[in-house]
C-alpha cells in the first residue's frame, strides 16, 4: 500500500434525520481541527466508490449514528470482510475494507466509532442534547489519538466492546 494521508476520518449519515447526522457532523468537527495528516470526509453513505480513498490512508475511522448500545460511543477495530448484500448502493465498513484491500491494495488499520444517538424519526438538522453530549465525548476520545500513535492501540481501551451499535 502507499498511504498518501495518515488517517482518514469517514462520517456518514443523514444530517437531516436528527440524530442520524452524528458521523457527519463529526467528520466536520474533525475537518476544523485536523491535525496534519488527517483527512475527514463526510457522506450520506459508505459507497464502492469511497474505496480507493479507503486504500490510500495508514488508518480509517468510520464514524456513524447507533441507535441503541452503551453511551456515549462504542469503538472498535474493524476487519475486512466481503459484503454479501445485494446492491452497492451502501456497503458496510468490512465491505468496503475488503474492496480497498482487493481492489487497490489497501490495508489500513480500520475502526468503527458507533456514536449513540435518540432521536431518528423527526426531520431536522440538528442534534438532541444527548446526542450533542455524545459527540463532544466521541471527540474528546479521538482528536488525541488522532495526533499519535495511539490509534492503533486504541481499539483496547475503556471505550471498545466487541460488537457494533449499528444501525
Amino acid at each position: 500500500m502507499n498511504a498518501t494521508g495518515r488517517i482518514l476520518v469517514l462520517g456518514y449519515g443523514n444530517p437531516g434525520r436528527r440524530d442520524d447526522g452524528l458521523g457527519p457532523a463529526l467528520a466536520e468537527a474533525i475537518a476544523a481541527q485536523a491535525p496534519p495528516g488527517v483527512t475527514a470526509l463526510a457522506d450520506y453513505s459508505l459507497q464502492v466508490e469511497h474505496a480507493p480513498l479507503v486504500a490510500e490512508h495508514a488508518a480509517v475511522v468510520f464514524a456513524d449514528a447507533a441507535v441503541s448500545g452503551p453511551e456515549p460511543f462504542i469503538f472498535r477495530r474493524v476487519d475486512p470482510a466481503a459484503d454479501t448484500s445485494f446492491t452497492t448502493h451502501s456497503v458496510s465498513a468490512a465491505g468496503l475494507l475488503a474492496l480497498a484491500g482487493e481492489h487497490f491494495g489497501g490495508a489500513p488499520a480500520a475502526y468503527v466509532l458507533a456514536i449513540r444517538g435518540h432521536e431518528f424519526d423527526e426531520f431536522g438538522e440538528r442534534l438532541s442534547s444527548r446526542a450533542q453530549a455524545n459527540l463532544d465525548a466521541a471527540l474528546a476520545f479521538l482528536l488525541p489519538r488522532l495526533c499519535g500513535e495511539e490509534l492503533a492501540r486504541a481499539a483496547g481501551g475503556r471505550h471498545a466492546a466487541g460488537t457494533g451499535a449499528r444501525r
